[in-house]
């Protein structure tokens, strides 16, 4: 008797698992038949899916390329045909794959024609570059000249390789000029507008990196990046529901081209959909025989992160041979030994190629002399950690982060300063020390802000305060003293420490603040009482040679200071407090 029959006997169902036959089940079944080389089990899992959605161009064009590598040209040319002729004139691709396999029959004259339609009618010019290279061929097996196309994705092109080339160097202001510029002219160019939304969405800038997508998709409705580009957004901004749905969708998508597995497997690992990452970043490794280390990277986070320890240590060794230098797969090899040690789960990781933030900062604060090391002034992705942490870090974080963009102190740091200081909802105290960066920097033209929820404009020889006026002698004597402490190893708190009190001090004074006479004694006075503050060792005297003064002078205005603002009670009582919490803290012991 079977088990069939014995389930029928005893009265129990036996369980049965359906199994979703529709054009996802054959369509993944045929990647993986294309992953392990078959390409007979793959094409025939491609023509049933083509079955369960025949109005999917994009089924079509997988059987036409599984067809091309068994050498059937003329039946993949046939599909092509048919796919660009009746069922999506939009696919113009299908043009350059109809070029490559006349090519491959030696049929040249209809290869060059099918290649200058393609570059005439074809937005984006992904293929741009193949096509350079078969029509230099096809002149060779010519002998003649070929024919010359009015390449229709070459307007905008150049500008938009230079606007690509500065969000790899993390210029994103300097990349959204450019960005703004070419989709003002070329209305339909959609990767421009992608890299404009994703240039937006690196600085902050959400709601116009999402109104920048959602024209693409007006323009592209079926346009991989722009849509992974969206899912994102949709996370970020919490909403769930429609995330929910595009999710479903990109689940089912698997790309032909690796440069479009490349975006969805981010995408997804970002999204914490780490099993379909894997595959696709799995696939990726497999088929493209890549040596950037990068890859190895994000396959090993989404092993990791799905619970496959040893395939993530294996790819984060892979990923330390190709890229000896970085410090990413030495400290993610130690953060995957401690795991497995506690034998606890993983965190989740960043799929981005770099070091945690927080583990930045650590490393750069324990190098001499270097906040920021100079390989990593230009590095795009701490660049974007910096500006995106510079909107939406906590305070600390902030102050971290303004401390080293005045270290990096180029053009585009001074532009995020600047957007810094308008933003309504920032502390005042972290803006007075992005204006103590941007006067650091050079920067002497007035500048646009908003302090105690009031818009202003901050000119070159003036300081944010509640103060009615402020004084050009009072200006004097705070950048004596910060130009002195810059070069004597004072930090940005510390400096602006120094501000505050000066501050604090001309305001319980205010309208009676009296004649200053010469600034170097009022500026030793300020260092002397910011270094006590910061339990820094300082004399009268010592400070007092370091402005050129008299130490009597440094003593005298140092206690007027401390009359006025009281710095000495308020010293003692933050000692009273950290002693009490000594105490306790032994109690407890």
């Amino acid at each position: 008797m079977t088990k069939k029959q014995r389930a029928v006997v005893s009265g129990r169902l036996a369980k049965i698992i359906p199994i979703q036959w529709d054009a996802t089940y054959f369509f993944e079944r045929a990647v993986r038949s294309l992953d392990r080389y078959h390409y007979d089990k793959a094409l025939k899992n491609f023509r049933r899916a083509a079955q369960f959605e025949p109005d999917n161009p994009v089924n079509h064009c997988n059987m036409a390329g599984i067809l091309s590598e068994l050498g059937n040209y003329e039946e993949s040319n046939r599909i092509l045909k048919w796919i660009v002729d009746e069922l999506d004139p939009t696919m113009t691709e299908c043009h350059f794959y109809m070029a490559n396999n006349y090519a491959n029959m030696e049929m040249y004259e209809a290869a060059e024609d099918s290649l200058v339609q393609y570059l005439e009618e074809d937005d984006e010019g992904h293929f741009i570059d193949e096509a350079d290279e078969m029509m230099e061929l096809l002149t060779f097996e010519l002998a003649r000249p070929t024919k010359q196309a009015n390449v229709k994705s070459l307007g905008g092109m150049r500008e938009h390789d230079r606007a690509r080339m500065l969000l790899e160097e993390g210029k994103f202001a300097q990349a959204v000029k450019v960005l703004e510029d070419i989709v003002q002219r070329y209305e339909d160019f959609s990767s421009a507008r992608n890299n404009l939304a994703l240039a937006y969405y690196y600085m902050g800038q959400f709601d116009k990196a999402m109104a920048t997508i959602l024209k693409v998709l007006e323009l592209d409705e079926g346009n991989l990046h722009a849509l992974c580009n969206l899912a994102i957004f949709y996370q970020h901004l919490g909403e769930k529901e429609k995330l929910a749905e595009l999710l479903g969708l990109l689940r089912k998508t698997f790309p032909f081209h690796q440069e479009h597995s490349f975006k969805l497997a981010t995408t997804l690992g970002i999204l914490g959909e780490h099993e379909g990452a894997y595959r696709q970043f799995v696939r990726l490794v497999r088929t493209s025989g890549s040596a950037d280390a990068s890859v190895y990277h994000y396959a090993a986070v989404a092993a990791c992160q799905t619970g496959r320890l040893a395939d993530a240590e294996r790819l984060w060794q892979q990923c330390r041979g190709f890229d000896p230098q970085s410090e990413v797969a030495p400290y993610y090899l130690d953060y995957l030994a401690g795991v497995r040690a506690s034998g606890g789960q993983p965190a989740p990781i960043s799929y981005h190629y770099h070091l945690p933030f927080e583990e930045q900062m650590k490393l750069w604060e324990r190098l001499p002399g270097e906040i920021v090391p100079e390989r990593f002034k230009k590095d795009p992705l701490v660049r974007s950690s910096f500006f995106w942490a510079l909107r939406h870090g906590d305070r600390q974080t902030k102050l971290q982060v303004i401390q080293a963009l005045g270290i990096i102190g180029d053009d585009e740091v001074k532009e995020a300063l600047r957007a810094f200081m308008k933003e309504a909802g920032e502390e005042d105290d972290l803006k007075r020390i992005a204006l103590l960066v941007l006067r650091s920097l050079g920067e002497t033209a007035p500048i646009e802000a908003v302090f105690g929820n009031e818009a202003t404009v901050i000119e070159p020889q003036q300081m944010p305060t509640r103060l009615p006026v402020w004084e050009t002698s009072w200006q004097a004597v705070l950048d004596e003293a910060l130009s002195r402490m810059r070069t004597t190893g004072y930090d940005l708190v510390q400096q602006h420490d120094l501000l505050t009190l000066w501050i604090d001090f001309l305001s319980r004074l205010y309208p009676d603040v009296p004649k200053l006479g010469k600034v170097q004694g009022w500026a030793a006075a300020l260092e002397y009482w910011t270094a006590k503050m910061h339990s820094r060792t300082i004399s009268f005297e010592e400070v007092s040679k370091k402005y050129e003064t008299s130490a009597a002078t440094v003593s005298r205005h140092a206690k007027r200071i401390d009359e006025v603002c009281g710095i000495r009670d308020k010293m003692r009582s933050t000692n009273a407090l950290l002693q009490t919490h000594h105490i306790h803290m032994k109690e407890h012991d």
